[in-house]
């Protein structure tokens, strides 16, 4: 009996090998990658693994709703631009020493204005995801969109919090007795909240809600008829998305130490899709995969040409034609994203 379930365990354990390897190289790399840049000379590279790491969180939390859950939200950067802009008020307050409607005062703390943000994304999540979700197909994808461009142009209507020109932070917010305005302590502090977000990712996704919402996303009906009140699980997803979205924006905030309401442009929900699509939907590191590969060719082709998104088309168009799954299944050797 023991020789038959070692044997039956040896195949398991073979295959749970290289991901285990993988793992510790992709830890490793990302913790040496700040000396990395700076033994060659090159610590842009440390700003630049700042924003994926950054976009990462955000499509991630876009690929709860969209690969989890099959639903297509196009107006996403609505919560991201939020999160972001909750930091900028409170230092606008902090700096001018004075209360948010009278009430609230400004801080500069870390901690309390990423805290702010992820609830105020997820309260904006909740109400714009209640009536949303009440519609389905076609007519959610134009509903989410229309609420995502109304708050856009909320916020390029408040002057005070410098309309189209955005606002800015003059300082990055206080951690402790940390170095923020060094990049690389702030590359590794936005790492640490990365890999805790898809650890707390992976437990929910791994949990019955998970397996629920994919259900949902499978065939919704059926639930439906067994009893599964899929509304509130779609509307949990909704506003968990929207929070991990406004932690996004709260980060990419005091990372550019400016927020702008090109941050909530529909531009920019449909840049996180592609993020998840291209790296792999329904997938625990899919969609970081994509902002990877997101970032780095925009990076790079911006160096280029100004016309860079003219080479960019083509080069998604052949990875959606030929990664059913995304690049994540291709690298696995997949046709299609494990649920």
């Amino acid at each position: 009996m023991a020789k038959t379930e070692g044997a039956a365990a040896g195949p398991g354990s073979r295959r749970s090998l290289p991901r285990i390897v993988g793992f510790v190289i992709l830890a490793g790399g990302l913790l040496l990658l700040p000396l990395a840049a700076n033994a060659i000379g090159d610590p842009a590279l440390i700003t630049l693994a700042t924003r994926m790491v950054i976009y990462a969180i955000a499509a991630a939390s876009l690929n709860l709703l969209l690969g989890y859950g099959g639903l297509v939200s196009f107006g996403h950067a609505a919560y991201f631009g939020i999160g972001g802009y909750v930091v900028g008020i409170l230092y606008f307050h902090f700096a001018a020493k004075d209360m948010f409607f009278g009430l609230l005062p400004g801080t500069n703390q870390f901690l309390i204005t990423l805290f702010a943000a992820m609830i105020v994304s997820g309260l904006a999540a909740f109400v714009l995801g209640a009536l949303s979700l009440r519609t389905t197909g076609l007519q959610f994808i134009m509903i989410t969109l229309a609420f995502a461009q109304m708050i856009f142009f909320l916020f390029i209507s408040l002057k005070i919090y410098g309309g189209d020109d955005g606002l800015i932070i003059r300082r990055r917010n206080l951690l402790f007795n940390l170095n923020m305005a060094d990049d690389a302590t702030y590359y590794f502090v936005c790492l640490a909240i990365a890999a805790l977000y898809f650890g707390v990712f992976w437990r929910l996704v791994c949990s019955r809600f998970g397996l629920v919402l994919g259900g949902i996303r499978q065939n919704e009906r059926r639930l439906a008829a067994i009893g599964i009140a899929t509304y509130r699980y779609k509307l949990v997803a909704f506003v968990i998305a929207g929070i991990g979205a406004g932690l996004a924006g709260a980060l990419m905030a005091n990372f550019s130490k400016f927020v702008s309401p090109d941050m909530l442009h529909w531009s920019r929900s449909g840049e996180l899709m592609i993020m998840v699509i291209l790296g792999g939907g329904a997938t625990l590191l899919g969609p970081a995969l994509g902002a990877v590969i997101l970032v780095g060719l925009e990076t790079v082709l911006t160096g280029w040409t100004e016309h860079w998104q003219v080479i960019l088309g083509p080069i998604l168009v052949l990875v959606a034609l030929f990664t059913r799954g995304g690049v994540l299944s291709l690298l696995q050797g997949r046709s299609a994203p494990d649920a």
